[in-house]
């Protein structure tokens, strides 16, 4: 409980104290993986990673980690320079040779494009046979699907978009439609299901307790309680 209360007290100050809120994450995500495979001298790639936190924070585990964003404002966003290992690219494309990865990570990045399961597909290609897959994203009916336009995308997404335009000036940074997309937990576990060369190494609520695991398995109320989804994939030999 702790640690869940921490995470979405440092949550909360994403866009004000980013470097609080992506440094907190960034720490909790590699106790996570190490859980799940060994990150000394492994090659990562950091799906959607922009200005590099969890990338830097790989590396000093002793991976070597590999930046890919396709968003050069993103990628600049920490102190106006590159991020270590930083490559230009779409997650529906990555600049990523087949198999080249023993782990393919993104984080909070799934409900950035247009084409989720395409993403979640590109993750799978780029990971070598017996490597990992760690996708973790926020869910669209959760309290804080709408991002900064929450709770208010419950009333429709363009909607809470077209109101934080009126109250603030300008159009907001996860805007529906354009830079934010409705992600599902029921869509990516059927999607998970229909995948030959993947098999489900877990499924959890990323912010909660482990205690808190058996929720994904309650269709609708996991849309809402789970916050945000954390599918773990081994790809098959």
């Amino acid at each position: 409980m702790a640690r869940s209360a921490a995470l979405f007290a440092a949550f909360r100050k994403e866009q004000t104290d980013p470097d609080r809120f992506y440094g907190t994450l960034a720490r909790d995500t590699v106790a996570q993986l190490r859980s799940y495979t060994r990150l000394d001298g492994a090659v990562v790639v950091d799906v959607g990673g922009g200005p590099g936190y969890f990338a830097d924070a790989l590396r000093a585990a002793g991976a070597r980690s590999v930046c890919v964003d396709a968003d050069p404002a993103e990628l600049r966003l920490r102190d106006g320079l590159l991020p270590q290992s930083a490559v230009m690219g779409s997650a529906l494309r990555l600049p990523v040779r087949t198999g080249s990865a023993d782990v393919c990570f993104s984080s909070n990045v799934l409900e950035h494009v247009p084409d989720p399961p395409g993403m979640a597909a590109e993750m799978v290609r780029a990971t070598r046979p017996g490597g990992l897959v760690y996708l973790s994203y926020t869910l669209w009916l959760s309290p804080w699907g709408g991002h900064e336009t929450s709770p208010w995308h419950y009333l429709g997404g363009r909607y809470a978009a077209e109101r934080f335009a009126r109250r603030t000036g300008r159009r907001p940074k996860n805007d529906f439609g354009r830079t934010m997309f409705a992600v599902s937990a029921a869509e990516m576990i059927r999607w998970v299901r229909t995948r030959p060369d993947a098999e489900v190494v877990d499924v959890l609520p990323r912010y909660l307790p482990r205690w808190a695991k058996p929720v994904v398995r309650v269709p609708l109320v996991r849309e809402v309680a789970t916050w945000n989804l954390l599918l773990v994939l081994r790809k098959r030999t």
